[in-house]
Order: structure tokens, then C-alpha cells, then sequence
């Protein structure tokens, strides 16, 4: 009897396993990769062109006074920075050399006309940006140097070189391969400068410009 019952037990044990194995397993849940996305850096050099247009307010201080006037045309030139980021904070330096013509002119007499000209324009800068991936706005400031060009009618002209101070701002964008592109705004201030009649002339200028770099 006892005999039997083992056996039986036996018996149930294997036929349930065989069963266990017969039954289908369940599939295993496919887990799905998390893709990997590059953040972009913006740490390297770059060479570049720009190009803008400004405007602005200057004035013929006496004896040829003159009251404010107003000051505009367009500039072109070259670029060249380099930037390095940490974390997403961005230091850069630039410095860019344009030709210009941003010129104004004022009645300062009877038949006597005085007129301001900045023929060329290059500036030294720090850049302080915040990079959100390909996008990086910034803030800008340094050393501005420029040619001005004062005449007054019938008393000759004057050529001054002189350094003031650049101020301003802009956004980056990182293009196609090792392209990005930028605009900016910049406020410049190159003091006063001499005139003819021992005069001097104070030149301030705005100036809104975009950008194309090439990055290595």
C-alpha cells in the first residue's frame, strides 16, 4: 500500500512538470533604448564676417556749435573669437574691424555746413553668454576704436583716431556643420573728437548688425 501511494505521488509530480514545461513562456518586455543626443559645445575659435547698419546723435561744439544731429549709415567687416563654456555658461573674446560710413551733417552758420563721418570702426570685446544647446544669447563689452572725419565749410577738414567703449548684446545660433550665425546690437562711444576752428565733436553710435562665423 505504501508502495502504491509513493508511486502515485511520483506519478502526479512528473506529469505536472511535464505540463509546466509544455505551457508557452511569456515574452520578456522589450525595453526600449534611450537615445543618446549630443549637447553642442560652443569652446573654439572662429572667423567670421558681419555687416549692420548705425545711427546715432553727435554735435560741433562751439565756435562752429551746432545742436544734436542725427548720424546713420551701414558698416562691413571681418570677425575673429574664440570662446570656451563651462557647464552652460559661455566667455568668449571677439574683436572685428569694419569699414564704415556712418555720417551726419548740421547748418552751423550762414552758408557753412559742419559734417561728422566714422569711416572705419574696430572693437576688443568680452562676450558672457548662456548656452541653451545650439542657441547662446550673450552680452557684450570692451574697447571701440574709430576713424572720424569732421569738416566744416570753407575752414578744411580734420581726421581723428580715437578709442572709446563698445556696450551691448545678441544671440548665437549654431547652423549646419561648423557654420552658427548671429545678430547683435552694439552702443559705441568714441568721445569727442577735434574739428576744424578748434572745435570738437562729440560721435555716439548705435549700431544693429548680423553675423555668419565659420568655427575650427
Amino acid at each position: 500500500m505504501k508502495r502504491l501511494v509513493l508511486a502515485s505521488v511520483a506519478i502526479a509530480t512528473l506529469m505536472g512538470a511535464a505540463n509546466a514545461a509544455d505551457m508557452p513562456r511569456r515574452a520578456a518586455m522589450p525595453t526600449k533604448a534611450v537615445p543618446y543626443v549630443q549637447t553642442y559645445n560652443w569652446t573654439g575659435g572662429y572667423v567670421g564676417i558681419n555687416g549692420g547698419y548705425g545711427f546715432g546723435r553727435a554735435n560741433f561744439a562751439a565756435p562752429v556749435a551746432t545742436g544734436d544731429f542725427d548720424t546713420r549709415g551701414g558698416m562691413v567687416g571681418g570677425t575673429v573669437g574664440y570662446n570656451w563654456q563651462a557647464g552652460q555658461t559661455v566667455f568668449g573674446l571677439e574683436g572685428d574691424l569694419d569699414w564704415a560710413n556712418v555720417r551726419g551733417d548740421s547748418a552751423c552758420g550762414a552758408g557753412v555746413t559742419c559734417e561728422t563721418r566714422n569711416n572705419w570702426l574696430g572693437t576688443a570685446r568680452g562676450r558672457v553668454g548662456y548656452a541653451f544647446d545650439r542657441f547662446m544669447p550673450y552680452v557684450t563689452g570692451g574697447l571701440a576704436v574709430g576713424g572720424v572725419k569732421n569738416s566744416v565749410t570753407g575752414l578744411g577738414e580734420t581726421s581723428t583716431t580715437k578709442a572709446g567703449y563698445a556696450l551691448g548684446g545678441g544671440m548665437e545660433a549654431a547652423l549646419a556643420g561648423p557654420w552658427t550665425a548671429k545678430v547683435e546690437y552694439l552702443y559705441t562711444d568714441l568721445g569727442r573728437t577735434d574739428a576744424p576752428a578748434s572745435s570738437e565733436v562729440r560721435f555716439k553710435t548705435n549700431t544693429v548688425r548680423a553675423g555668419l562665423n565659420y568655427r575650427f
